[in-house]
């Protein structure tokens, strides 16, 4: 039977109290930097800051694992099968990177194997003859790197050899800066001091494909909504890699939530491919962040992609082989913008901001007092047949006091990990007159730790209010919604199509542009390497124009534009870009 999910993928993220530095001090969620493998009949993903990890037989029900014997809150957690055996090893900045080996991951027996490397967002990969290689590197100076390991030992055979550096001279994705252009650096004031305008280089994973090896990596910074993968390929597992004109493949800079960065590319039951990256909130901090599923695959030219068209909207996981590109998309998006209510609101934080798809803006209740609720209307005749609720940590403060040392400069990044998951207990329901509510979705009970609930209807149903009530929230905080989010089809007509042009406006930028059509919620900007090779997408609000700043200088390039509302998508024509 098919799933249907929605991105960011609800896991119950791990709270952890972060101070920087003597003054700041917050309460956040955090989970990044995915790799997932399947292994004898079981999907398993291991996410950064995690505590254990997760396993799952569909793709979207996925059951919790703490893993004590681990480097469990070590960053980029890589997990690959070697030998028939899974087989973990985690960064750390000063620490010598070990190896966690066991056939039976869920019996909770590992075997520990030193290695000999300091590594930084490490990834296995052993070959068809057997042999073991490692990939590693996270910097904006040094390259990534490899080097075969004894696959026994794990020791290394060999010198390192270095793959993938940075160049955002060429390659326009990794330029930091708003939308790739370096002159809109916004970086905050606690990112600056650790952060160069070179793109960072990292989450290295590698896959091999009708004898071609793809070695991936991601870039130019994790807190930005730019974050995506790129990819070199090689004829044999140390190169020489030759970069892919194509990259990024993963690239989501638009939408709710954006960024599609580092991450791990593999292949379910069916042979399905998928990629899981990293998604971005970055408000209270830059490590805020979220995980996504996209459905990926290999075109009959080795082009590497992935389908990220409207890739926060409610997805299909299919139960057999399936077209990655029919799998998105599977109702759309009902009340963007639409009138909201609130049982009472911060000054700063309206209930409009529940509805204004952007992750890094949302409601706030005025006080902590259980029931406060947001409230959104839909257009008569809109049949329901999915909601995400998106829950916010707004200005949650830790609880535990620390010494004087643990909050000087010295002990300038600090973190606390809760590891007990406290609770976010509330309630969705619907009506047709604001009177008579059908309850959907009630956590006060189960004690669930949820941040990103997607709610499936049992059968689509036309309401025209959608209410969510929130109760005692984690660390005394207020409820805070960052997206009520409805989703299914409208009453009307998709809109008209439109014809885009486009003109290159410098060695990776070009400027895209159409007239606008009535009736839309916005637009969505697809581009690539050939007319029929448009993997690249950006989900853009209702503008006339973009400045595309993703381009690799050299590139011939081909964009098109669909119009998009509440009743569907209109197809555009391809252009070339001039």
């Amino acid at each position: 039977m098919t799933a249907v999910i929605c991105n960011p993928i609800d896991l119950p993220y791990r709270f952890q109290e972060l101070t920087i530095g003597p003054f700041y001090r917050r309460v956040v969620r955090e989970g990044a930097d995915p790799s997932v493998i399947h292994y004898r009949g079981r999907f398993y993903l291991f996410v950064s800051m995690s505590g254990g990890f997760w396993h799952s037989t569909d793709l979207k029900n996925w059951d919790f694992v703490a893993t004590p014997t681990l480097p469990n809150y070590d960053y980029a957690p890589d997990v690959r099968i070697i030998d028939d055996q899974m087989v973990v090893c985690a960064s750390h900045p000063t620490k010598t990177g070990n190896f966690f080996r066991t056939s039976d991951p869920l019996g909770g027996q590992w075997e520990e194997i030193k290695g000999a490397l300091k590594i930084w967002d490490p990834n296995l990969f052993q070959d068809d003859d057997g042999r073991v290689y490692l990939y590693w590197g996270c910097s904006d100076k040094t390259p990534i790197q490899g080097v075969e390991l004894d696959r026994t030992t794990f020791q290394p055979i060999g010198d390192p050899v270095a793959f993938i550096q940075g160049d955002n001279k060429t390659h326009g994705w990794e330029r930091r800066g708003r939308d790739f252009n370096p002159d809109n650096d916004k970086r905050s004031i606690f990112l600056k001091p650790f952060v160069s305008a070179n793109p960072f280089i990292e989450g290295a994973w590698m896959t091999k494909h009708n004898g071609r090896y793809y070695l991936q990596y991601s870039a130019p910074g994790t807190e930005l909504h730019t974050y995506s993968d790129g990819y070199y390929t090689a004829d044999s597992p140390l190169g020489p890699f030759t970069y892919a004109p194509s990259s990024p493949f993963s690239s989501k800079p638009g939408g709710f939530m954006p960024a599609a960065g580092h991450g791990s590319t593999f292949q379910d039951e069916h042979g399905n491919w998928w990629h899981i990256a990293t998604m971005r909130i970055s408000k209270a901090f830059m490590f805020e962040r979220r995980i996504g599923f996209f459905p990926a695959g290999f075109d009959d030219d080795g082009v590497l992609f992935c389908n990220q068209e409207f890739a926060d909207y409610p997805m299909t996981i299919p139960d057999g082989p399936a077209d990655p590109w029919s799998l998105s998309a599977k109702a759309m998006l009902l009340n963007p913008g639409a009138p909201t209510i609130a049982s009472s609101s911060d000054p700063e934080h309206g209930p409009e901001l529940a509805v204004d798809e952007d992750a890094t803006t949302w409601w706030v209740a005025a006080d902590a007092n259980p029931g406060q609720w947001v409230q959104t209307e839909l257009t008569a005749g809109s049949t329901i047949s999915s909601i995400q609720v998106n829950i916010a940590e707004h200005e949650l403060q830790p609880t535990v006091k620390r010494s004087r040392k643990e909050t000087t400069m010295t002990a300038l990044w600090q973190r606390h990990i809760n590891q007990t998951e406290p609770a976010t207990p509330f309630v969705v329901q619907v009506s047709n007159d604001r009177s008579d509510w059908t309850t959907l979705y009630d956590s006060r009970a189960t004690g669930e730790s949820r941040s990103h609930v997607f709610i499936e209807l049992d059968e689509p149903a036309e309401y025209r209010y959608v209410r969510v009530t929130g109760y005692a929230q984690p660390y005394g905080g207020r409820f805070a919604v960052s997206g009520l989010r409805v989703f299914g089809h409208g009453n009307g007509e998709a809109p008209a199509a439109v014809t885009a042009k486009a003109l290159r406006t410098g060695p990776m930028d070009a400027r895209v542009s159409w007239t606008a059509v009535p009736g839309v919620q916005g637009y969505n900007l697809r581009y690539g390497t050939a007319a029929d090779k448009l993997y690249s997408s950006w989900q853009l609000d209702a503008r006339t124009s973009h400045d595309l700043g993703a381009l690799n200088a050299g590139q011939e390039y081909w964009v098109a534009v669909d119009s998009f509302n509440e009743n569907g998508i209109t197809r555009g024509e391809a252009v070339r870009v001039q």
